[in-house]
């Protein structure tokens, strides 16, 4: 049993997908700093506000409570029910980043491919074909 899985992770498709996760969180956490550090400051600076993964409603406080209602790490840390739409807005615009790079890479592995692949076989000239031509090379000759 220990040398079938051997030879299981030894196969080039297993080891190839087992770098793509490695690569792909990688990826992920380069896209992550870029939504957090690069967009959604401009983005939070358009709607006046400098942090927008903090825009939260609350529904709720827990009872006890007594900081910040305009606080959201320790209303999150105290376990206060709230929509957090600047987080999942924050979220999405991770998710069509990513989606698109992916799609480039695939768009740009599709096209790497193609030229790879056979082309095919350039179409015979349309005419006579060789068994023509050389009966009536046979007849030319006969007469």
């Amino acid at each position: 049993m220990l040398k079938e899985f051997k030879e299981f992770i030894a196969r080039g498709n297993v080891m190839d997908l087992a770098v793509a996760v490695i690569i792909g969180a990688a990826f992920g956490k380069i896209v992550t700093s870029l939504t957090d550090e690069v967009i959604m400051p401009i983005v939070g600076a358009l709607f006046g506000g400098a942090d927008f993964s903090r825009y939260f409603w609350l529904l709720s406080v827990p009872e006890g409570y007594e900081g910040s209602v305009t606080d959201y790490v320790a209303l999150k840390e105290a376990g206060a029910a709230m929509i957090g739409y600047g987080s999942f807005v924050t979220a999405v615009i991770n998710f069509v980043i990513l989606a698109f790079i992916i799609f480039l890479l695939v768009r740009y592995a599709k096209k790497a491919m193609a030229e790879f692949e056979e082309k095919p076989a350039a179409e015979a000239p349309s005419g006579p074909s060789e068994i023509d031509l050389l009966t009536e090379i046979r007849d030319a000759l006969k007469k």
